[in-house]
């Protein structure tokens, strides 16, 4: 279930979490203890009980009960009619698909939001920027990738406020995941990938930069990207270089982007002018933050 409180005070009655397995003793372990945000300021407790659905084992969080669900190939057949869910979150990365996500709403679910970019007949949603397109009738919409979301704020800015984009490059220096290396192993699709990701920079690919324009249309096909996996386990930093339609300044984006942030974009887009470092950033709730003292302007005569 969930009641919408206003954008950004959005309150989730979490009824039920789906794993490889239903051990809640593991589920609570993973959830005090974090490698990067480190231990968890909540009690949570668990029931051990039989694996049929209505005494499945259940992890207790500050007194809320959430059943441990076990993971199937096939989303048509989780328990989601019967313990009354809304929406799904979809994290797997395995239902990316429109068709495929749209299991859970076979299985009784109203909604599917995919967390990553999605595929076929379905929406690509941004908070801050174009999440007023989202309509009833959706059933499954995308939420983009975590590069799209610290992009597409930034660029809707600079069309929002009419420097716009000619044409662009997005480099996305971006933390190791789960799906790469401790140390070298097979990675049929992609060697590189391969490699150990804690003791290498790896050159890799990205959809973010078309997915912006799936997001934002006014720059769809304006703007290509590219990526590198690095040695850090949280933050990644997004670079964008790019031509504006219009004469601008650094000091005239900066003051736009500033404004933004504590306007229309608020809890959304940040606005930084210190001399930070990405674990400086570990925690932020916002989907983007904007680094003022990291920008450059390189304009030859006559060039916008």
């Amino acid at each position: 279930a969930l009641c919408d409180q206003g954008l950004l005070g959005t309150t989730f009655d979490v009824v039920g979490v789906v794993d490889m397995a239903t051990d809640a003793d593991y589920f609570a372990y993973q959830m005090k203890y974090d490698s990067v945000h480190g231990k968890f300021k909540h009690t949570v407790t668990t029931k051990k009980s039989d694996a049929n659905l209505a005494e499945a084992d259940i992890i207790v969080v500050n007194g809320h009960e959430i059943k441990c669900i076990m993971a199937t190939r096939n989303p048509e057949d989780l328990p989601w009619g019967k313990l009354g869910v809304e929406y799904v979150v979809e994290s797997t990365g395995l239902f990316t698909e429109a068709d495929k996500a749209r299991g859970h709403i076979k299985a009784g679910a109203k909604k599917v939001i995919i967390s990553a970019p999605g595929k076929g007949d379905l929406k690509t949603i941004v908070m801050g920027v174009n999440h007023t397109e989202y309509q009833a009738s959706m059933d499954v919409v995308s939420n983009a990738s975590c590069t799209t979301n610290c992009l597409a704020p930034v660029v809707h800015v600079l069309l929002k406020e009419g420097v716009g984009v000619e044409k662009g490059l997005m480099t996305t220096i971006h933390a190791y995941t789960a799906t790469q290396k401790t140390v070298d192993g097979p990675s049929k699709k992609d060697w590189r990938g391969g490699r150990a990701a804690a003791v290498n920079i790896i050159p890799s690919t990205t959809g973010a930069a078309k997915a912006v324009g799936e997001v934002l249309p006014a720059v769809k096909g304006k703007l290509t990207g590219m990526a590198f996996r690095v040695p850090t386990p949280d933050v990644s930093v997004v670079d964008l270089t790019f031509l504006a339609e219009k004469d601008t300044s650094i000091k005239e984006i900066d003051t736009m982007l500033k404004n933004a942030s504590t306007t229309y974009l608020k809890g959304i887009l940040g606005f930084t002018d210190e001399e930070l470092v990405s674990t400086d950033f570990v925690h932020d709730n916002r989907s983007s933050i904007y680094d003022s003292l990291a920008t450059l302007q390189n304009n030859l005569p006559g060039e916008k």
